[in-house]
């Protein structure tokens, strides 16, 4: 009988690469509800004679239930395997779309968003396919991890300006119901390639005598305890999103009231996700030579250099570069938590704890869409709402050189003992 080492089904095998190629279609497909809503956002509040902020409260509650639904989905990954959370996925986003280009008023809209979209439909595409990607790679567990994480971004480049071409063509209400039909038997199909365990799952008995010095030396991340390490990246997570969120969700309706359309602000949209994924591919190769930790400061000090561009420049051509500039500076922060996770915390809670941060980091993005779009209400302008999230990107960085500094202390500390 062979054993997980030697079989097909091995870590860094030629089925693992497959799989991952095969994760990157899937979370392409499941993320795509992410970033439709924020193009819907014009003609939704055009149609239901909503204020800003209220039109942007369907992004703020479908983040909030992608967050949770990832914690949720997770532990059902953990017990019966990802390919059955990616089938609840697929049948609860494709009826989700239908809802939402059915919906007779906001509310009903925002619900769909909020269970359908979010907490039972794009959930199963990106915090459970992360830590299972995690535990399918020991090598290069970086930029496999970077790879799974890109198809967000791939979602995000490809999926806005196909919904803005369909709303101008057909409305807003046939492109949700369409998307509902494709995206919901894609998911589906892809997600029956999935139904082999990972060999870390399975290895987890036998490896647990060989690493249980190293769990000892893992007890205390950071020199914190388990909760205060975990609370802290939380934090950071959310800081680093609420920045991340100002330009992601407002830049089409940004572009509408400079007088560019939105159309404009789509193709910008676009760019700034399609950078976001060679950001991720690079910062994953980054992240296999510096460290989650490093890699995580890094990013964040370039995302508060992008959010500052923002303020002296609103051109056309000048926002269309800003907006590549911040997809190639943002796009690899998200991804470092999972690898932080993984370097820092005990591996047989890199699962739980993986999905916890990441529910953070989508709460920022759900408070930053609506906060982005509350101050725009109460200022009549952008121009604070880039102040605001320049502010939560301080909060981010100052963490992440606190952690850094510690984990150096501790390390020199020990040395020297």
């Amino acid at each position: 009988m062979k054993t997980f080492e030697t079989s097909a089904y091995a870590a860094d095998s030629r089925y693992a690469m497959l799989r991952l190629g095969l994760t990157l279609l899937v979370m392409t497909v499941g993320s795509s509800g992410m970033y439709v809503v924020s193009v819907m956002l014009p003609a939704v509040q055009a149609e239901f004679g909503i204020a800003r902020a209220d039109a942007s409260l369907p992004y703020t509650l479908l983040m909030l239930g992608f967050g949770v639904g990832g914690v949720l989905m997770g532990r059902l990954a953990d017990r019966f395997g990802v390919m059955w959370p990616l089938l609840i996925g697929a049948l609860s986003l494709g009826v989700g779309y239908v809802a939402c280009g059915m919906a007779d008023g906001i509310v009903s809209f925002t619900l769909a968003q909020a269970v359908l979209v979010g907490l039972l439909g794009s959930a199963a595409a990106f915090a459970p396919l992360v830590a299972d990607t995690s535990l399918w790679f020991v090598k290069r567990r970086g930029i496999a991890v970077a790879v799974c994480a890109s198809g967000n971004y791939v979602a995000g480049a490809i999926w806005p300006p196909i919904a803005q071409h369909f709303i101008e063509t057909v409305g807003w209400r046939q492109t949700y119901i369409g998307m509902g039909l494709f995206c919901g038997l894609a998911m589906a199909a892809l997600a029956l390639f999935f139904r082999a365990r990972p060999p870390a799952v399975a290895a987890a008995p036998a490896s647990h005598a060989g690493h249980a010095g190293r769990r000892r030396d893992m007890t205390r991340p950071f020199g914190f305890s388990m909760g205060t390490a975990q609370g802290l990246l939380c934090v950071a997570g959310v800081a680093c999103c609420v920045a991340m969120a100002m330009p992601q969700v407002h830049i089409v309706a940004y572009c509408g009231d400079l007088g560019y359309g939105p159309a404009q602000g789509a193709q910008m949209l676009s760019l700034m996700l399609g950078f976001g994924v060679v950001s991720r591919l690079v910062s994953g190769a980054i992240c296999d030579r510096i460290g989650g930790l490093r890699t995580l400061l890094l990013g964040g000090a370039l995302q508060g250099v992008a959010l500052l561009l923002f303020l002296p420049f609103d051109g056309l051509v000048s926002l269309y570069v800003i907006s590549a500039l911040f997809g190639l500076f943002q796009g690899g922060i998200v991804p470092s938590y999972a690898i932080i996770v993984r370097e820092h915390f005990p591996p047989e809670e890199a699962g739980a704890r993986v999905g916890t941060v990441l529910m953070f980091t989508l709460f920022g993005m759900a408070l930053g869409g609506w906060m982005s779009g509350k101050v725009f209400d109460l200022t009549g302008s952008y121009h604070a709402a880039f102040l605001n999230g320049i502010g939560w990107n301080l909060l981010n960085v100052s963490i992440a050189a606190m952690l850094l500094f510690r984990v150096r202390h501790l390390r020199l500390r020990t040395a020297a003992a």
